[in-house]
């Protein structure tokens, strides 16, 4: 999903791990010498444009879409000569249900000075997760504000102290409670965003609080989108990681509702909201009970259960082949969606995440004609990125390579189509040793690398990457910079801006033939010369030293 922000230019070059932990540079490999060959933009162009037809239907996992997708990559990464990764398979099953949603009634809060509905779609979204259950229907279920609905022990925080919510309505506040500080020091990081900010944790919590309902109140500038992103990823066909017990320990409900139905239902309770939104904020928050108000709402569940999959490609390295090297992005989008008022209902997802895709099949088209490195490269394409990054999770959990032999890697969400830039966006930028790879590349384009400047966004944790931090690999996701060659920050600005308001997760994310792709290239040799650098050297980079991933990756290396 690709994140609308401003270039920053901050270069800050942080050291490689050799292969005993030392935080000491190694030596520049050839790699980031000029190429004898580079991935290819007419590859990327007729990938782009395929994948994001009206044929494929916008990939959503479990669809005629996913067949054509998979169908297609395995049949460009064997031409170009590369090897099924999984045990003579290009494909990974990934267990997954299905939800459609139907028969959904209004949320209704009645016991207050007046009664407050929400109707689906315009007012409040509603889901679930449970994948065993047809129905589910709530009633008078007593509403609790449970601020932003924290329960972290490190930080002496936890928004549910002293709380029964089972059975319960609990309603939260989106991201974290230091999100407007300006700086990065706070108990959550100030102004950067950690994942007890992100909508997934929310529900999580929730879950294991026994909350039967948790709805997150919508806020645009928190949130880091507007509500039509909201709508159109919550409404239609919903993917769930399937379990055996049918994810039986989570929420009946989860949700979404607008601000405006938020504050009418505060007042409908006798309390502000932003009166309330200010004291979450504060050390020592209890929640409030609304007194009197509770909540009900219904909806019917089609539920199919299928097998969607990730694609794994695999380039043997010639001389230490059980080392390997990482490139992932997602190759999923919505399919049909809220319909644009010309009625076209399919969310294409040509920038999101047709061009990451396609990017997969081009660093491998230019790896192979390079010939092989030594260590392995491995090609990953995941499903279910859009539904709460299914398919890195479940890799992630399932891995084909093992992390303590994965040495590290790149991944790819939504390459930059508005042109050159004389930036890049690292996203998570100081957290991991990659950083330095990356300022080499960079340095041999005469480019830099800049801080999230919106770091509240988050944006760290929306995407696949994150899946595999989790389990201590260190994953380099960078973003084309908005400070343009034409036109500076002011035009990048205002391309991001088009971007999120008028195309993001809507319909309108069409293959336009007019796109300006020398940023993309140019962003295509930065993936390629950090892959080969990784590669090539003999050494394992690492998270620096007190990042919150840094202890499971000392741990999983130290055995080797």
């Amino acid at each position: 999903m690709r994140s609308s922000i401003a270039a920053i230019a901050v270069l800050l070059a942080l050291s490689a791990c050799a292969s005993d932990g030392a935080d000491t540079l190694p030596a520049t490999p050839s790699a980031t010498a000029p190429m004898a060959t580079e991935p290819s933009v007419d590859t990327m162009k007729r990938l782009v444009q395929l994948l994001s037809s009206d044929a494929y239907e916008g990939r959503a996992p479990g669809t005629a879409g996913e067949e054509k997708t998979l169908a297609l990559l395995a049949d460009e990464f064997g031409k170009l000569g590369l090897q099924p990764g999984n045990k003579g398979s290009w494909f990974q099953d990934v267990p997954l249900v299905e939800i459609n949603a139907k028969n959904v009634s209004p949320l209704t809060f009645t016991g207050g000075k007046a009664p407050v509905t929400a109707a689906y779609g315009p007012e409040m979204v509603i889901g679930t997760y449970r994948t065993s259950q047809p129905r589910i229907a709530i009633k008078d279920s007593p509403v609790i504000f449970v601020g932003y609905g924290i329960n972290a022990p490190e930080k002496g925080w936890n928004d549910y102290a002293g709380l029964d919510v089972k059975g319960k309505t609990v309603i939260i506040l989106v991201n974290d409670p230091d999100y407007e500080t300006q700086g990065l020091a706070g108990p959550f990081n100030g102004r950067a965003m950690t994942y007890y900010g992100r909508w997934t944790y929310k529900y999580e919590e929730a879950a294991r609080q026994g909350a039967a309902a948790a709805i997150i109140v919508h806020d645009t500038v928190p949130a880091a989108y507007g509500w039509n992103v909201v709508q159109s990823s919550w409404t239609g066909a919903q993917h769930v990681a399937d379990s055996a017990d049918g994810n039986a320990g989570q929420s009946q409900a989860i949700g979404w509702i607008q601000k405006d139905k938020a504050t009418a239902l505060f007042a409908s309770a006798g309390l502000n909201l932003d009166a309330q939104m200010a004291a979450a904020k504060k050390p020592g928050f209890k929640a409030v009970p609304l007194n009197g108000v509770k909540a009900s709402l219904s909806f019917d569940n089609d539920l199919r259960k299928h097998m969607s999959k990730n694609v794994v490609a695999l380039l043997p390295g010639k001389t230490r082949p059980d080392e390997y090297v990482l490139y992932s992005a997602h190759w999923d989008h919505l399919g049909h969606c809220q319909a644009a008022p010309d009625g076209d209902d399919i969310c294409n997802g040509a920038v999101d995440n047709a061009t990451g895709t396609a990017a997969l099949v081009a660093l491998a088209q230019a790896n192979v004609k390079a010939g092989p490195t030594d260590r392995s490269q491995v090609f990953l394409a995941v499903t279910g990125e859009e539904s709460g990054l299914l398919g890195s999770a479940y890799y992630g959990n399932n891995p084909v390579f093992p992390f303590s032999r994965t040495v590290g890697g790149v991944n790819m969400d939504a390459l930059s189509v508005a042109g050159l830039a004389k930036n890049v966006v690292v996203i998570g930028k100081g957290k991991s040793q990659l950083d330095a790879y990356l300022d080499r590349a960079l340095t041999a384009q005469g480019r830099v690398a800049s801080d999230e400047p919106t770091p509240e966004k988050g944006f760290y944790y929306r995407s696949d990457h994150f899946s595999f931090a989790k389990h201590g690999l260190p994953m380099l996701y960078f973003e084309g910079g908005e400070d343009l060659v034409q036109g500076g920050t002011a035009a990048g600005l205002a391309a991001a801006e088009d971007y999120t308001k008028n195309r993001y997760h809507g319909p309108k994310d069409e293959y336009d033939p007019n796109w300006d792709w020398t940023g993309v290239l140019a962003d295509l040799k930065l993936y390629y010369m950090v892959g080969r650098d990784l590669a090539t050297t003999t050494d394992w980079p690492n998270w620096v030293a007190g990042d919150e991933f840094r202890a499971i990756r000392d741990k999983d290396r130290a055995g080797q």
